[in-house]
């Protein structure tokens, strides 16, 4: 029997909280800004009305303003959406006990348990819809499906408050004619490989040869046929299911070879940053930094060394690396991958044993910092904002290996799927 997944997505997040918290808003055109105050502050979610302004996540506010004279910008308000983000998590515990989040604003819900049909999930999805809007004051738009990949894509078709589904009967009519960038984890990268092959399409990805896939993408290509074909055995997860995380790391095989101690810098602050997010992402801080080096004559090593207190801090990651290269490494031959990863972790609120004479408060700052800035990047993505230090090559520094190294849906390559699909078309 097949299952019943819901994705529920809160359409314009940001801006449906503040417009919900002071009603004289909703008559115009909102945005949610970081900076409101100046005129380069940058956008960060805006509303229906602003949309209709061509007003984008991501852009100045006076670019925003110069398309939306009348825009109205406020500022963020991240207690506030983690509240509406619970709020709305309790109402679909009513219907399920499987209920995942995909960040603050997005959740899978598995509600094979309390219906017989895609039809029953629909029905209940229109429920669902109507609490939202009736008891927060928002609303959402829904995907219905039979895995959570179509749930997903589902959500993001008809928007704002809408409930779409797709069927193993209508997939093909609704999915297949698509843009393959709308496939969940088909990201930049991926979406410009399929591009100089001929791939524009769901449904060019759906009927590719997965041979082809295969010796082009390795096993995320098998993934991405059999996505498109909606074949997604991954489970939704229960948070009281979901295996902790032991280590964090990041590598690359840099876009070109590495010859200087500069060079080795950037990339590993490149890295570093990835790294810490991740650990920010998980609540978690690491004791231990992990370093492996590769030069081009295929020579290689890993170090690890100890922090002197638990962190997910770019600047004190990148300097413990930086230090185990330079005390390990003598210039004999170029560099070409590197790997920044950390071990022994620890979650946020755990206790730490400090000192008298350490001032603890510039960690604190640096650490709400990189938080601002993990924020920014969920809502408009990795280069709308970074470091001066990564323009002095920006084809290492513009690198984003966060999104490059997508953590895919736990259960799929973990069972029989990825094997039945190798051969051939999937039955």
């Amino acid at each position: 029997m097949s299952r019943r997944v819901l994705h529920v997505d809160f359409n314009s997040f940001y801006a449906s909280v503040a417009c919900f918290l002071d009603p004289a808003l909703r008559p115009h055109p909102v945005a949610v800004a970081g900076d409101p105050e100046a005129r380069h502050g940058i956008i960060l979610a805006k509303n229906e009305l602003a949309k209709k302004f061509g007003v984008k996540t991501g852009e100045a506010i006076w670019q925003a303003k110069q398309k939306c004279p009348l825009l109205v910008t406020v500022k963020p308000d991240f207690a506030s959406y983690q509240k509406f983000s619970a709020l709305g998590r309790e109402i679909y515990g009513e219907y399920s006990d499987r209920v995942e989040a995909f960040g603050l604003d997005e959740n899978w819900i598995d509600v094979s348990g309390s219906t017989e049909t895609l039809e029953d999930a629909r029905r209940l999805a229109e429920t669902i819809r109507f609490r939202i809007r009736d008891e927060l004051g928002i609303t959402v738009s829904i995907g219905v499906a039979d895995n959570k990949v179509f749930a997903k894509l589902g959500s993001d078709i008809k928007k704002p408050d809408a409930v779409t589904l797709i069927s193993p009967e209508n997939y093909q009519k609704v999915v297949w004619p698509l843009p393959a960038s709308d496939l969940l984890y088909v990201g930049r990268a991926t979406q410009a490989k399929l591009l100089k092959y001929g791939v524009l399409t769901i449904g060019d990805l759906a009927n590719t040869p997965v041979s082809f896939l295969k010796s082009q993408f390795g096993k995320c290509g098998v993934m991405l046929h059999a996505f498109a074909n909606g074949l997604d055995a991954a489970p939704v997860l229960r948070s009281i299911d979901q295996p902790p995380v032991k280590s964090v790391g990041n590598g690359i095989t840099t876009p070109r070879d590495l010859v200087n101690d500069e060079d080795v810098y950037l990339t590993i602050c490149m890295l570093a940053e990835s790294v810490s997010a991740r650990l920010r992402e998980q609540g978690m801080r690491a004791k231990t930094a992990h370093l492996s080096v590769r030069d081009t004559g295929l020579y290689s090593f890993i170090r690890q060394t100890k922090f002197d207190h638990p962190t997910n801090i770019t600047s004190e990651i990148s300097r413990a690396c930086m230090q185990l290269f330079r005390e390990n490494y003598n210039w004999q031959t170029p560099i070409r991958s590197l790997t920044v990863s950390t071990s022994d972790l620890v979650g946020e609120d755990n206790p730490e044993q400090l000192s008298l004479f350490d001032d603890q408060a510039p960690r604190r700052r640096a650490e709400a910092a990189e938080g601002a800035v993990d924020d920014i990047r969920r809502r408009f993505g990795y280069r709308a904002i970074g470091r001066a230090l990564f323009l002095k090559d920006r084809a290492i520094g513009l690198m984003a290996p966060k999104d490059d190294h997508t953590i895919h849906p736990v259960g799929y390559l973990q069972n029989g799927t990825m094997d039945s699909v190798i051969g051939g078309s999937p039955q």
